[in-house]
This record gives C-alpha cells, sequence and structure tokens, in this order.
C-alpha cells in the first residue's frame, strides 16, 4: 500500500519509487492518472484499475496473483491508500488469504492539514467526507460534534458553503481551520471562527481546490459569552438565515425564541 504525493511530486518518496519500480503490477484508481506519476520518474510498471465499481472482483484477481507469486503496490489518485479511497477488501482479502500487508507511509492531506492548522493535535477525529444532504450532514456534525478531539472533513468545493453554515448552526462559531490545495501552487489555510471564514469564502466569485476542513473540539461556551444581538449577528454574516439563528441562539442558551427577538428589538 503505497501513498503518493496530493499535489507536490517531490513529496513522494524515496522507497515507494523503489517499490513501484520492483512489483509486477501497480492496481490503481485511474490507470491514466497513475501513469502519469509514473512517466514523470520513469517507471513502466504495468497498471491495473482498482476503483469502487471493480473493487470486489478486482480484489479477488489481485490476491491470486500474489498467491501465484507476483507482488503488487496499490495505489490511490492522491494521498495513502484505503483513506476515503479504495483499498479495504483488497487489503481484508490478503489478509484472509496469509498474504503479507505492508503499508508504505507517505503524503496524507489529514495529516499535512493538522500539522499546518494551529488546532490541538494531541487528538483528533477524522470522518471522511460530510454526507452531501442538509439533514444527513447536520445529523453527522451532531454525533462528531460531542467527540472531544479536533474534527477533521473532507468537503467539495461546491458544498463548501453550506457544510460551513451548518457546522455554525449545529455546532456554533468553534475556531476552524479550512487547508485548500495543500502542497500545491495555490495552498491556503483559512483560519478563524466559522461565521469570519465564511464571510471570506462568501467574496469569492467561486470556490477551488481540494478542502480538508478542521473544526476546534472547543465547545461553542466561548459564543455565550457574547450577547445575544452579537451572537445572532455574527451567525447571520456566515451565511445563515436570520430565523434559524434566532433558533440556534435561543437553543444554546436555553432561552425561549421570544426572549431573543426581545433583545434584537431593544
Amino acid at each position: 500500500m503505497i501513498a503518493t504525493p496530493i499535489g507536490n511530486l517531490e513529496d513522494m518518496t524515496i522507497r515507494g519509487l523503489r517499490l513501484l519500480r520492483e512489483v509486477d503490477v501497480i492496481a490503481c484508481e485511474d490507470t491514466r492518472h497513475t501513469q502519469r506519476l509514473l512517466d514523470h520518474f520513469t517507471i513502466t510498471t504495468p497498471c491495473v484499475s482498482y476503483h469502487e465499481h471493480n473493487e470486489t472482483a478486482r480484489a479477488e484477481q489481485l490476491v491470486e496473483r500474489i498467491v501465484s507469486g507476483q507482488s503488487v503496490a496499490v495505489v490511490s489518485d492522491a494521498g495513502t491508500p484505503l483513506i476515503s479511497d479504495p483499498g479495504y477488501r483488497v487489503v481484508q482479502a490478503a489478509i484472509e488469504a496469509g498474504v503479507t500487508v505492508i503499508p508504505v507511509p507517505g503524503a496524507s492531506a489529514v495529516l499535512a492539514a493538522l500539522a499546518g492548522s494551529g488546532l490541538a493535535t494531541d487528538a483528533f477525529c477524522y470522518a471522511g467526507f460530510l454526507p452531501p444532504k442538509q439533514g444527513q450532514r447536520r445529523k453527522a456534525l451532531d454525533i462528531w460534534g460531542s467527540v472531544e478531539a479536533t474534527l477533521i472533513f473532507y468537503e467539495a468545493p461546491h458544498r463548501i458553503l453550506e457544510a460551513l453554515a451548518d457546522v455554525a448552526f449545529v455546532l456554533g462559531d468553534r475556531q476552524i481551520v479550512l487547508a485548500r490545495e495543500l502542497t500545491k501552487l495555490h495552498e491556503e489555510f483559512l483560519r478563524g471562527r466559522v461565521s469570519e471564514v465564511l464571510v471570506t469564502l462568501s467574496h469569492r466569485a467561486v470556490q477551488k481546490g481540494e478542502m480538508t476542513l478542521l473544526i476546534s473540539r472547543e465547545k461553542a461556551a466561548v459564543a455565550e459569552e457574547l450577547p445575544l444581538t452579537e451572537a445572532v449577528r455574527r451567525l447571520v454574516s456566515g451565511g445563515m438565515d436570520r430565523m434559524e439563528a434566532i433558533k440556534k441562539v435561543a437553543k444554546d442558551r436555553g432561552l425561549a425564541k421570544r426572549e431573543v427577538y426581545a433583545a434584537l428589538e431593544r
């Protein structure tokens, strides 16, 4: 299981390059994508496709090749195999067949984002991609939000604004970091409260790039220190509907909605 670069080709390890040259075959998500990496390093090892649509059948075939005496490398399009990518079934099948599985570490967007985030690293929880639908996304955030650790998610650029609005709705105006285009030319870390990052992104015509979202494990107690009017204003400025913001503040502080309304009318 060989990690490959997530952007910068210089992050390919010496060990990984050696093994890609030595194995009999490379199993990869997209043969065309991996071929560009191999061509860059002048590696001629043949490739076979291994992705979510053929994973079960291909896993058996790969294990059969290994049992017959061949060596197989598994790579994803970018980063460490199996991390939100195919590979689990071939590893499971190999273990069941008594085949040695060797992880070859390297680039990982999760760890790169965490290392550069400035958030606590003593305990962190990677939870993959957030669900694409709002209801499911809010439910997931509610579940993960109780974990006493820095939360890490992948998110698609076309959903990031909706996702951040839901983070604010469910978890409050926590400190977050949005790591974008890691190791690439336009690498960027956006740090601040959810509302602040939302304002920054909302001023951009379009959202681009691979994104890793990190959420501080702090509770929303900081928001409770704010005046009611400011707490509502922050959520609204972050893209939340005013009515939802009022309901959120009321719920977080154990107040009736009319009390928040009254504060806003003063």
